[in-house]
């Protein structure tokens, strides 16, 4: 492998970043001092799965906009030649069910986005204790030193966070006098308000508990005193979560899933988070060359594919257990075929096919031995349900909001299932060796970030920074689609033309958020962070 895809010369669009190069270590993450955090470990001699630790402890504190300790998380970790993935998602409770569920004004079954039934396990710091255990070189309780700095003594909020920040507390102003949520505005808005850029902020209470977490492996979040108060708060607020939930919990390892295109391997984790859309969509794209496509058809083709692949997942993606097929049957080069053959001239509503029977963080980290990590945790909707365990900094997150009310619905809510989940890591391998970690946070963007960002370096040739700085589209449902202010004009009023229900998005953050590490054929380590972020890569 003596290449990597895109090419260094040359920057096709504005940016305020270019690639950096690194030779020893470097650790990618969306706020920069989740990144130094990841470099300080690599240089302590600690290998990618602890820079990976380090900063996805510290982004619980310097980006809790879109991540906590009382999230879920997913892993890919490329290791002694080959990639593992990690799934850090955790079960609803035992004791809640559809029965369970109020009803909105139609009559319908409605899963509170900040109600305890969308609290499922959280999986996260289960996540951390499984990679270290697993693969990291460092003590765990080494890990935590920046993080629990940052959260002790503080640190000055980022702009982008501080924005999100502001825009989350003015949409949870109306909840100030409700008891539920009194200790998230004693957390993270004290006064009434968000912390602006430049300002500090710290929080003792989540520096005690990451220290504990530190200090026990992570067993105490799930069997010892920390689970003691989180069961507590939910007995106390009506919640569902139980001790023998927690003790039951543990992160599973599992085998990635992946298609070819263009050469390159791309890998993602198997359900029941939604990796399986972009990779659908990308084996439906793969006999297509864009190079000789018009890119108006481009634009089209690769929107159209990803609509099929969504119609699939929302009607069949879901908890392993609970799916009918398994994740290869959607990978099916026949069945992928079928699904391409649907891409028409117009914008379509497409339908399931029948496979044949058989708010959020990313984060990257490579080190000087070749290993490398895959890494995203989330709340999901921001800060999560607004749930708070007091005097813990635990805010809670809201995943169950991805299951189906529909009864009999492989992902309709039930005890023990898990929902499914849009957080996704992604990476790539040429002819068995690893290229590197890519991933774009963002709900249901994430897939098609992952395809955009793929086809910008296999298809159109760009580097990792251009890659990640290209204007984007997202479908969001029906013929609808919107478009960055910086997509072209004409395009976007030629895919009009053909159907799309197009509009403009003026928010940079709702098209996704990402990093990209690649390592090329002498060794080198290129990386590329979001300019949609506070991002940052770190490197020596």
């Amino acid at each position: 492998m003596d290449t990597i895809p895109g090419d260094e010369r040359n920057y096709r669009f504005p940016s305020r970043r270019t690639v950096v190069y690194g030779a020893r270590g470097m650790a990618c993450a969306s706020q920069p001092l989740a990144a130094q955090a990841g470099l300080e470990v690599l240089r302590r001699g600690g290998n990618a799965v602890d820079a990976a630790v380090a900063m996805a402890a510290a982004l619980t504190v310097v980006e809790p906009t879109s991540n906590g300790i009382g999230g879920d998380a997913f892993a890919l970790v490329w290791a002694g030649g080959r990639l593992y993935a990690l799934n850090g998602s955790g079960p609803a409770p035992r004791s809640l069910s559809l029965e369970s569920l109020g009803r909105d004004e139609t009559g319908r079954l409605r899963i509170d986005p900040h109600g305890w039934e969308s609290v499922t396990v959280p999986g996260a710091p289960a996540a951390w204790a499984a990679l270290s255990k697993r693969f990291g070189r460092l003590p765990f309780a080494e890990l935590f030193r920046e993080a629990v700095a940052y959260a002790r003594e503080g640190y000055p909020v980022s702009p982008v966070v501080a924005r999100y920040w502001d825009r989350a507390v003015r949409a949870w102003l109306p909840k100030l006098r409700d008891t539920r949520y009194e200790r998230w505005f004693e957390l993270f808005a004290p006064g009434g308000r968000a912390p602006a850029a430049g300002e500090p902020w710290r929080s003792e209470a989540h520096a005690r508990t990451l220290e504990e977490i530190a200090a026990t492996g992570a067993e105490s979040f799930y069997r010892g005193a920390l689970a003691k108060r989180l069961v507590a708060f939910s007995r106390a607020t009506g919640g569902f979560l139980s001790e023998s939930d927690l003790e039951a919990f543990e992160a599973e390892w599992t085998e990635p899933v992946s298609v070819e295109y263009r050469g390159v391997r791309v890998h993602e984790c198997p359900p029941n988070g939604q990796g399986l859309v972009a990779l659908m969509a990308l084996g439906m794209l793969a006999a297509d060359d864009f190079s000789a496509i018009d890119p108006v058809e481009g634009a089209h083709r690769r929107i159209e594919a990803l609509k099929l692949a969504f119609a699939d997942a929302r009607a069949r993606l879901a908890d392993p257990a609970a799916m009918a097929l398994p994740a290869e049957a959607f990978l099916d080069p026949a069945y992928l075929s079928s699904r391409r053959a649907l891409i028409g001239e117009r914008a379509s509503l497409p339908e399931p096919g029948t496979p044949p029977r058989g708010g959020t963080v990313y984060l990257a980290a490579a080190d000087r031995e070749g290993g490398m990590v895959s890494y995203i945790q989330s709340n999901y909707m921001g800060f999560g349900t607004g749930l708070v365990v007091p005097e813990t900094g635990i805010a809670l997150h809201n995943r169950g909001c991805n299951f189906s009310t529909e009864a009999g619905h492989p992902n309709a809510l039930a005890g023990g299932r898990r929902p499914y989940h849009t957080i996704m890591p992604g990476f790539l391998t040429r002819n068995g060796a690893a290229l590197g970690p890519f991933g774009v946070m963002g709900g249901f963007m994430q897939p098609q970030g992952h395809l955009q960002v793929v086809s910008n370096l296999l298809d159109v040739g760009m580097n990792a920074q251009e890659a990640l700085d290209a204007p984007r589209f997202q479908w969001l449902e029906g013929r609808r689609v919107v478009f960055e202010e910086a997509f072209e004009p004409e395009r976007v009023e030629a895919l009009a033309a053909r159907g799309h229900e197009v509009d403009r998005e003026s928010d940079p953050g709702s098209f996704g958020r990402g990093q990209i590490i690649l390592r090329d054929g002498a060794g080198v380590l290129h990386g590329a962070t979001e300019p949609r972020a506070d991002g940052c890569v770190a490197a020596y």
